[in-house]
């Protein structure tokens, strides 16, 4: 049972993380296109379900959002709130 649920939880990361980067890339096809953008609450909303990391390598390698600070520190910030939550549960569960 326990490793159905690290592979649930793995598979759950893997469809977030290529969403995150799947919409930085789409939010960037737009904006060079002029046309309808994805919301920057949206943006944040994905990496803070899980796709913190797809959404910072969007970023990076589509440079995108890079010159706006509430990405630059809040989508790290994002990252590091989930590591020190999965550090926190890994630690209560081997308890």
């Amino acid at each position: 049972m326990r490793e159905g649920i690290i592979w649930l939880i793995g598979g759950y990361l893997l469809l977030m993380n290529g969403a995150g980067f799947c919409l930085m890339g789409l939010d960037k096809s737009r904006a060079r296109k002029g046309t309808w953008r994805i919301r920057e609450r949206t943006l944040f909303l994905v990496a803070a379900a899980g796709g913190s990391i797809g959404s910072l390598c969007g970023m990076r390698a589509l440079h995108h959002k890079t010159k706006h600070k509430s990405f630059i520190i809040g989508m790290p910030a994002i990252l590091l709130a989930q590591c020190a939550a999965a550090g926190v549960l890994y630690w209560l569960a081997g308890r």
